[in-house]
């Protein structure tokens, strides 16, 4: 409330209620004497980010400054703690900006796993009188991913609330596709596909036939250093121990029997292996190698996302 000609008004008469969300917000010509948060703060964070006030132009022969938010833990909300660091870094990359740089200021969330678990454990212990094995894993998960949705969403809110300017374009969306999907991707100018499975037959060492394998992401062929089948699928019992021929490359592909990545009702049951490109594969290469089995991580991709050298000559460059 501010008090004008003897009158009490509200701060909110001095700003149009009805601006639309992400748009500039409208002002009276008149300005309250009384700061009123709620007032003033609302709708102006949408305008800036609509507006990419704070993305990052790759192209821009400004000097750049980059600095990465630490990523807060989703246990819970924001603290002080978290807010005194956020206006630090803020007022450092506003200042970068202001002076002239090409300010790049990254935001993310650290998953804190552990933590996270513990945190979900209590709750169902308090609230409930259970353990997470008297749930079961699959009731677990989904309760450990509730709490990230729910927390982790607020902190993201959190941030914006404080101001924090923050290019939002670069976080990181984790996407489950369970059918064919078209997605926009940067750098291409028509949608891509998604979630369609691809067969793919290796040649087998030794004239012994082929293998299957199928995958969403066939491009990542050209990195394959393994293969992997179930130890106990009777149609690979014979192939236990043999090598596959990369047919690109001539690179010899070990065929590893796994029990934690291979369904043997999923695909052809044969699953392709390549650790440079995929955090499960990459798990898989550190639980099989050995000094008779040596597994590779073989970098394909540039960093802005085509095929390098090492994908093969005769595609090097393309997307």
């Amino acid at each position: 409330m501010v008090k004008r000609g003897g009158k009490e008004e509200n701060c909110e008469d001095f700003l149009d209620p009805e601006t639309p969300f992400g748009e500039k917000k409208r002002l009276s010509s008149q300005m309250a004497k009384q700061y009123s948060p709620t007032a003033v703060e609302k709708s102006w964070y949408a305008w800036w980010e609509k507006s990419g006030f704070f993305v990052a132009d790759a192209k821009s022969s400004k000097p750049p400054f980059v600095i990465v938010l630490p990523p807060p833990n989703v246990t819970g909300a924001l603290h002080i703690g978290h807010a005194l660091t956020a206006a630090v870094e803020d007022t450092i990359i506003r200042w970068r900006r202001m002076s002239g740089y090409n300010t790049l200021w990254v935001p993310g969330m650290d998953h804190a796993g552990i933590a996270t678990q513990v945190v979900v454990e209590k709750k169902i212990m308090c609230e409930r009188k259970l353990t997470r094995h008297d749930i079961g894993q699959e009731k677990f998960v989904s309760e450990v991913w509730d709490w990230k949705n729910k927390y982790g969403g607020t902190i993201l809110q959190q941030l914006r609330r404080l101001g924090a300017s923050l290019d939002w374009s670069r976080e990181v969306e984790h996407i489950e596709i369970k059918e064919r999907t078209l997605l926009n991707v940067p750098g291409y100018e028509q949608p891509v596909e998604f979630g369609v499975l691809t067969s793919f037959a290796y040649p087998l060492e030794g004239e012994l036939g082929e293998i299957v394998v199928a995958t969403t992401r066939v491009e990542t062929i050209l990195g394959d250093t393994a293969i992997a089948i179930h130890p106990d699928d009777p149609r690979y019992n014979h192939l236990h121990g043999k090598f596959a021929i990369h047919p690109f490359n001539g690179r010899k592909l070990p065929i590893v029997c796994e029990t934690t990545l291979v369904d043997p009702k999923f695909g052809t049951g044969a699953v392709k292996i390549t650790p440079a490109h995929d955090l499960n594969d990459f798990e898989f290469k550190e639980r099989h190698n050995c000094e008779s089995n040596i597994i590779e991580s073989i970098n394909i991709f540039t960093d802005d996302g085509k095929i390098n050298s090492n994908g093969g000559s005769e595609f090097a460059g393309m997307p």
